[in-house]
C-alpha cells in the first residue's frame, strides 16, 4: 500500500455554531484566533498566516450526545511557552477548562466553545523524546505538570496578543461508528500510517511519523448515527496535500477502492464511513 505524502497536514475545520457573535467573542477573546474575514453567517479565523477555523450559524442548532462528528480539533502552538502563556490567559479571562494531560509526545489543555465543540490547545515534544517500545510509539495520557508549565513564564506576565504566529492545526480527533472500518478507510484507502490502538474503542493514523494527524474513537457509542439537520458541529475538515502529484496519488486510491467522491475547485469531497465529511486539497 502506498503511504500518503509524508508532508500531509491538517488544514481548515469548518464547524456549525448556534450564535455567531457569541463564538467570534469566544474564539478571539479567550482563545486568540483573529478574525480573518466574516461574510454574513459565516466567519474564518487563524493567525496572520493562515485560517485555522470556519464558523457557519445555524440559528438554534443544538449540542447532540451520541452521534459520530468532532471529538475535539486540536490548536498546535510552536512552544511550551507560548503553552504556558495561553494557559495563563484562559486562566485570567475564566475561561472555563476540560482536562490537561501529558502525552509523553505532547502537552495538552482541553476545552469546549460555548456550543460544546471540543477544542485541544497544545504542544509538541521533539521527536527525539516520544517514547518508542518495539520499534512502535507510545502515547500515554499522564498528568500534566501544571505548575512546571507556568514555571515557563519565570513569574512575568507576558502581554497576549492572541495565537502566536506558527500556530497550526496539529490534528483532529473524531467520534466514529467502528475502529477497524475507521482505520481500513484512513490507513488502506486515504494511506495514513496506523500509529497506536488506545484499547478497543480508539485509534490514532498520520503522515509522516508524525504522532497523530487524526484520532478516531467510538466513545460516542459503536455503530452511533451520523448528527441529525440542526446540530451543532462538524460541517468538514481539510486534508493539506503537499502537491497536485500527492493530491492525484489519493485520487488514484479512492478510484481502485471505488470510494465516491467529488472534485470541485481543485479540491476532492468526500465522507469517511461515519459520514465526517473530508475535504482533499493542495496546501495553498
Amino acid at each position: 500500500m502506498e503511504a500518503i505524502h509524508p508532508q500531509t497536514q491538517i488544514g481548515l475545520v469548518s464547524l456549525t455554531v448556534s450564535d455567531l457573535r457569541r463564538s467570534l467573542s469566544f474564539y478571539t477573546h479567550n482563545i486568540g484566533l483573529k478574525l480573518l474575514r466574516q461574510e454574513n453567517q459565516s466567519a474564518f479565523l487563524g493567525t496572520a498566516e493562515r485560517p485555522l477555523l470556519h464558523l457557519v450559524e445555524q440559528p438554534g442548532a443544538k449540542h447532540q450526545a451520541n452521534v459520530t462528528g468532532l471529538y475535539h480539533f486540536a490548536l498546535l502552538l510552536p512552544s511550551r511557552v507560548e503553552l504556558a502563556k495561553s494557559l495563563k490567559h484562559m486562566i485570567q479571562t475564566e475561561t472555563p477548562l476540560g482536562g490537561f494531560s501529558d502525552h509523553s509526545v505532547s502537552e495538552a489543555i482541553y476545552l469546549s466553545d460555548p456550543d460544546g465543540n471540543g477544542i485541544e490547545i497544545y504542544r509538541d515534544r521533539q521527536r527525539s523524546e516520544w517514547p518508542m517500545r518495539d520499534g512502535r510509539l507510545q502515547m500515554n495520557t499522564l498528568p500534566l505538570d501544571l505548575q512546571g508549565l507556568i514555571g515557563e513564564l519565570n513569574g512575568r506576565t507576558p502581554a497576549w496578543d492572541g495565537m502566536p504566529s506558527g500556530t497550526t492545526m496539529g490534528h483532529i480527533h473524531l467520534h466514529i461508528r467502528d475502529v477497524a472500518e475507521a482505520e481500513a478507510f484512513y490507513s488502506d484507502v486515504l494511506g495514513f500510517d496506523r500509529i497506536m490502538r488506545y484499547g478497543p474503542s480508539a485509534a490514532f493514523v498520520s503522515a509522516g511519523g508524525y504522532h497523530h494527524h487524526i484520532g478516531l474513537n467510538t466513545w460516542a457509542g459503536r455503530g452511533a448515527p451520523p448528527p441529525p439537520a440542526g446540530a451543532v458541529g462538524l460541517r468538514h475538515y481539510q486534508i493539506l496535500l503537499p502537491s497536485a502529484d500527492a493530491l492525484t496519488a489519493v485520487q488514484a486510491r479512492l478510484k481502485a477502492h471505488n470510494m465516491p467522491f467529488a472534485e470541485a475547485d481543485g479540491a476532492i469531497t468526500l465522507h469517511d464511513p461515519s459520514y465526517n465529511k473530508i475535504h482533499l486539497q493542495v496546501a495553498a
